[in-house]
């Protein structure tokens, strides 16, 4: 299983020169074995997705975890999308009052978006998903509601030998006393249970996290606790908040080394990072 981190910032896109080590585009990530490919969520990053080879199936799955419009503003620049011999799959979290066509069509369609989504050339289908469990070539996708204000998933995906968990925006310790001491309560711990790589919200310092309680993300404290209750193998911490510049990124980083020691390694999820499990 091949990862391609496209983008990893969270909320807005930014191209200030002090934000370009860790990358400037929201939430994407590409995902590949044996000729299939994943695109996890459409945000900014989703347009770099273009420079991957076509897949010899001509099919794309792309997995949204939900639609904010940082998760979904790459849509529209996403280039298979155009191509009528592509074969494309939206997935997306299920809403109790409105289909996830009509969700994206507020989105692709004007004022918005010059092009709506019905004009799309390519082979378009949706699928809308909740607690759900269904294969993608290689890939066994286990999808689950976490909490994040609106209809929002994680994602669990299985390929032949390794376990990769997507999770963005996400805040497991929105309990009455944080995080809850039992793991079968904490939301989205079933997705990352034992991954090879787990990557998470960290959007906020440990300091900065009680003034955005109930905003829907992690502080890196409470990511690696997650990843620890998990047992997972690898972090990435990931979603970083604009207003963090590269050096900000750096001193909260070592300041979280210099609390806490976990057996597992974890690190800042950057732009163009390669990782090929296992």
């Amino acid at each position: 299983m091949k990862i391609k981190i496209r983008g990893v910032r969270g909320s807005i896109p930014t191209a200030d020169p002090d934000t370009t080590y860790y990358g400037g585009n929201t939430s994407c990530a590409d995902v590949s074995e044996e000729g299939w490919r994943l695109v996890l969520d459409g945000g900014s990053g989703m347009r770099y997705s273009n420079t991957g080879s076509r897949p010899e199936n001509k099919r794309i799955d792309i997995l949204l975890t939900h639609l904010h419009l940082d998760h979904i503003l790459g849509l529209g620049f996403f280039q298979p999308l155009f191509d009528p011999g592509m074969e494309i799959h939206i997935w997306g979290p299920a809403s109790s009052s409105q289909t996830l066509r009509s969700r994206l069509t507020r989105y692709l369609s004007p004022p918005l978006f010059p092009v709506m989504i019905r004009n799309l050339p390519c082979r378009l289908s949706l699928h809308e998903i909740d607690n759900s469990e269904f294969e993608i070539g290689p890939f066994t996708v286990q999808s689950g509601y976490v909490i994040h204000p609106g209809p929002t998933v994680g994602y669990r995906v299985k390929g032949r030998h390794a376990v990769f968990c997507y999770i963005p925006d996400h805040e497991p310790a929105l309990g009455r006393h944080g995080m809850l001491a039992d793991p079968k309560w904490v939301s989205g711990i079933n997705l990352a249970a034992g991954a090879d790589l787990l990557l998470h919200d960290s959007q906020y310092s440990m300091e900065e996290y009680p003034y955005r309680t109930g905003w829907g993300h992690s502080s890196m404290d409470d990511a690696l606790h997650f990843a620890s209750m998990a047992g997972v193998k690898h972090l990435l911490l990931a979603h970083h908040d604009p207003a963090h510049s590269d050096a900000q990124l750096n001193a909260m980083f070592g300041d979280l080394q210099k609390r806490n020691s976990y057996p597992f390694p974890y690190e800042l999820a950057a732009e163009g990072m390669e990782i090929e499990l296992p």
